[in-house]
């Protein structure tokens, strides 16, 4: 059994910006859900492949927003009304 990801691999994402975006934003994102947090940032839940996943970041770093952090999360988990349950993570520098 092959247990290297692949490219095709669906996997639930949450990606925390800095700053908090109007919900309008959603449609540029390609309709992946935006929850606003008190400590002034944005999470943007969705899911998709690793293709998928680079698009969306492109998206973030075109529109110069700042990235705070990615996260692969469960697709069972339910969409993000906060921080993140964490699993592996990657960090802008990492």
């Amino acid at each position: 059994m092959n247990t290297t990801p692949t490219d095709h691999d669906v996997s639930q994402y949450a990606i925390r910006l800095k700053g908090h975006l109007e919900s309008r934003w959603a449609a540029w994102f390609d309709g992946w859900s935006l929850t606003t947090h008190s400590d002034g940032t944005t999470t943007i839940v969705g899911a998709g492949d690793q293709a998928a996943l680079h698009g969306l970041l492109r998206r973030v770093r075109d529109a110069g927003l700042v990235l705070v952090s990615v996260t692969q999360t469960n697709l069972d988990q339910p969409s993000c009304s906060g921080p993140p349950q964490q699993s592996p993570t990657t960090h802008p520098g990492d």
